[in-house]
């Protein structure tokens, strides 16, 4: 692999410069006051970012998949039921952490490709009448297939029904990228890493918990200690954490938190969904097709591209490394082998993601495939000259 060439996997994402020297400093004591003047803004910056007026922000040293345990652990107990739908490798690997928790987990089997099942959650919801559902779980991009689901329509099949579960949304992919509304959705417990729309090194897991959520972590009785969020709020009071923080990162998240706003929310959602239009171009231009089944359900910050059948799309993903130095996303779970993912998130331009439309087609045409040289490029150079950027502050 190159250092000079960005890379195009859903995650961790290309960091820019300006961030990579914020999470470069020098040690401090984070028992200082020091250290709450860059945790503090951090977390107000990231409620922003949520949408959300109130949210109660935690961030720990840890992953999205740590960020998935603290939604479980703080609050829900043993043999707590749970509604969850399987339509990718991320909504699955919720599931399971579920079950090895001792959680009874409901589980609607949705083909990958498809969006979640808001309708079907909503007669499941419907037929519960003594609320044994105690939360559903909703990933709100699947990075592994490009689907992004309709979380507003989850909430309001629980509204319809009138039913008190509460709302877990992984926004690992979307936050920071696309748009995310924590109050709006009623949304219980948002969960996002560091190294996505954030643009930084992975190493935080950052979530967001709803007056309801945390009422629920008082009677919650799964255990935790690192990710237990009381600690946590105990820690914040003080400046301070309730074990050493990595500071590095929470600088950079408070420099990222202030270049998203600056950029404005609604213009890097469009800047995004610019890029990715871009990429959905080059695909047609192809004549393949995307993993997701509707354009309504169009990821815009990772494609998941079919490639014809017989085909192992790994190698293109595996050409790509080894002869032009570019990463791609390779399937996951049931479709691997099957696809390869173009990331399009965080920190990228169109210049940008023409190159990789670019290393694409050639691998591609390397690899025997019936693709013409430029044909992806110039249906995103039609898209994006005729499509001009609404801003020019894209993260540097």
């Amino acid at each position: 692999m190159s250092f000079q060439n960005p890379v195009f996997i859903p995650g961790p994402t290309n960091i820019p410069e300006v961030l990579r020297k914020a999470c470069d400093m020098p040690t401090i004591d984070h028992r200082s006051p020091l250290f709450g003047q860059i945790l503090h803004p951090a977390r107000d910056g990231v409620r922003q970012v949520l949408k959300s007026d109130a949210a109660e922000v935690f961030i720990f040293p840890s992953t999205g998949t740590g960020g998935w345990e603290t939604a479980l652990t703080n609050c829900l107990s043993a043999g707590d039921k749970v509604l969850a739908a399987r339509n990718g490798m991320f909504s699955h690997r919720w599931i399971d952490m579920c079950q090895r928790h001792g959680l009874d987990v409901e589980v609607v089997e949705t083909p990958w490709g498809d969006g979640l099942p808001a309708d079907r959650y909503a007669e499941i919801l419907a037929a519960d009448n003594a609320h044994q559902i105690k939360a559903v779980l909703a990933t709100h991009n699947e990075t592994a297939t490009g689907v992004r689901s309709d979380i507003g329509a989850v909430r309001r099949a629980l509204d319809a029904a009138g039913h008190p579960a509460l709302l877990f949304v992984d926004g690992v992919s979307s936050i920071g990228s696309m748009d995310f509304r924590f109050d709006e959705w009623g949304v219980d417990v948002a969960v996002t890493g560091s190294q996505k729309g954030f643009m930084l090194p992975a190493g935080l897991a950052i979530l967001g918990f709803s007056a309801r959520a945390m009422e629920a972590t008082k009677t919650a009785t799964l255990p935790c200690t690192f990710f237990d969020v009381h600690d946590m709020a105990k820690g914040y009071a003080n400046n301070a954490y309730p074990y050493t923080p990595a500071v590095g990162l929470l600088n950079g998240l408070n420099l990222s938190c202030a270049m998203l706003l600056a950029e404005g929310l609604e213009n890097v959602f469009a800047r995004h969904h610019r890029i990715a239009e871009g990429v959905r171009a080059a695909v047609a231009a192809w004549g393949l097709d995307l993993c997701a089944t509707a354009p309504e359900l169009y990821s815009d910050t990772v494609s998941a591209i079919r490639t014809p059948k017989g085909f192992d799309a790994t190698r293109i993903v595996t050409h790509a490394a080894e002869t032009y130095g570019v990463a791609f996303g390779v399937g996951l779970g049931e479709v691997a082998g099957k696809v390869f993912r173009i990331g399009h998130l965080g920190s990228l331009t169109d210049v940008m993601a023409l190159s990789g439309i670019a290393t694409a087609e050639m691998c591609m045409a390397d690899l025997g495939l019936d693709i013409t040289l430029g044909s992806g490029v110039a249906a995103a150079q039609d898209y994006y000259r005729s499509n001009p950027a609404r801003t020019m502050k894209a993260a540097a």
